[in-house]
């Protein structure tokens, strides 16, 4: 499957949110791989001024994919400084997972990182118990820096995030 991957704009965003719901959280996100659903996390994983405010942020790019000309999934691309970009929100239709369709969006946003933003190295977050998703990324060349940062919601038992980076060369 090959997708159709352009920077989101703001009509994109309704058909959106509910992917990025369905991928992260609740019963449907089980149907794939990623999900959250186990790791006691309730509530959005977003909103839609959330997303809003990523399109008009000029330091990031939240890219959409397109398959069938449907909205199925995205990544977040945000340039942080010192040429360091953050990914985030990298989501598929639950229900598409595991057909390479995460892996074309990371490259579109490694390459826009690097050629749109100028940066010159790559970061992300992920939960720490997540290890075969750390795995995934880990084939894809991101390497743990040891460092670890608290999960954004307070939770009992806390959870927190492995730090993954890349360079862009």
């Amino acid at each position: 499957m090959t997708l159709a991957i352009r920077p989101a704009t703001p009509a994109d965003l309704p058909a959106l949110h509910p992917v990025i719901e369905r991928a992260y959280r609740g019963e449907s996100a089980r149907l794939g791989w990623t999900h959250e659903a186990d790791l006691i996390i309730e509530g959005e994983r977003t909103d839609l001024a959330t997303l809003q405010g990523i399109v008009a942020d000029p330091q990031s790019r939240l890219l959409v994919a397109l398959y069938g000309g449907a909205v199925i999934g995205c990544v977040h691309v945000q340039a942080k400084g010192d040429g360091l970009a953050y990914l985030g929100l990298l989501c598929i239709e639950p229900t598409l997972q595991a057909n390479g369709l995460g892996r074309q969006l990371v490259d579109a946003a490694e390459t826009t990182a690097r050629d749109i933003l100028g940066c010159a190295e790559i970061e992300m977050t992920v939960i720490d118990r997540r290890s075969e998703l750390l795995a995934w990324y880990e084939r894809r060349g991101y390497a743990r820096t040891g460092e670890q940062r608290d999960f954004p919601i307070e939770l009992d038992p806390p959870l927190f995030m492995a730090v993954l980076a890349k360079p862009l060369v």
